[in-house]
């Protein structure tokens, strides 16, 4: 009988250390789950937005699955990693290694931020409304040309402030409470620092970064620990 331990965080979490999106990590990954078929199960039955399954903790070697499949790169995965292997390994790691290329990670003022490529975060589309009362009055769920679309508009425009809600209901996901990869391409797309309102109450900092690149950085904290002792039963449910 084999057990995984799976590490539950929340990404992007306010000043107060509420909200933030889920984040799954299950470590010692290419040990316990190499099979791709089985962490996309496993992804899919433990229902967060991500799930970063930790083939190399020594390198920050990762994969990430949605519910619906492996993406390349996810910003929220990318921070919640970077904050978790820093506490496990008594250090922040420089370099993070997902399957979509290297990602470079820092901490800054208690946030931890990574810069990735864009050309390897999924393609979001984002509309501007016309307040911030709109995005706030978005009904669930949304129509199919919505699908992996931000909405978003200004709170405080001089300031960078920015109230969005994402949904991506092809990955699995019919609302992102916080998403890094959406907020990143919105950063690059506008060319400027912003501190974005996600979801029902949490804070992305996002900023472009060198062509091609855009960074991504935020609160994480960590919500809970799970043992699933039986993975075969978990797996064949």
């Amino acid at each position: 009988m084999i057990g995984i331990e799976v590490r539950t965080l929340r990404v992007f979490a306010d000043e107060t250390g509420a909200g933030g999106s889920l984040l799954a990590v299950v470590l010692d990954a290419a040990k316990l789950l190499p099979d791709a078929r089985e962490r996309s199960v496993v992804a899919r039955r433990l229902g967060c937005p991500a799930t970063v399954f930790v083939d190399d903790p020594e390198l920050a070697e990762l994969a990430t699955f949605t519910p619906t499949g492996e993406l390349p790169m996810a910003g929220h995965a990318l921070v919640g990693s970077a904050w978790l292997l820093g506490r496990l390994l008594g250090g922040h790691p420089e370099i993070l290694r997902p399957a979509g290329g290297e990602a470079v990670s820092w901490q800054e003022q208690g946030r931890v931020w990574v810069r990735g490529a864009l050309a390897a975060v999924p393609c979001w589309w984002h509309e501007m409304l016309a307040d911030p009362g709109q995005v706030d009055a978005l009904d669930l769920p949304r129509p199919p040309a919505e699908d992996l679309t931000q909405l978003w508009a200004w709170e405080d425009e001089p300031g960078g402030v920015v109230r969005a809600r994402a949904f991506a209901s092809r990955h699995g996901v019919t609302e992102d409470e916080a998403c890094g990869s959406a907020s990143m391409r919105l950063a690059a797309m506008l060319g400027r620092r912003l501190t974005i309102r996600h979801g029902a109450g949490s804070i992305v900092l996002a900023q472009p970064g060198p062509p091609g690149h855009a960074d991504v950085g935020g609160l994480v904290v960590e919500d809970e620990t799970r043992f699933l002792a039986d993975l075969d039963e978990f797996l064949a449910r």
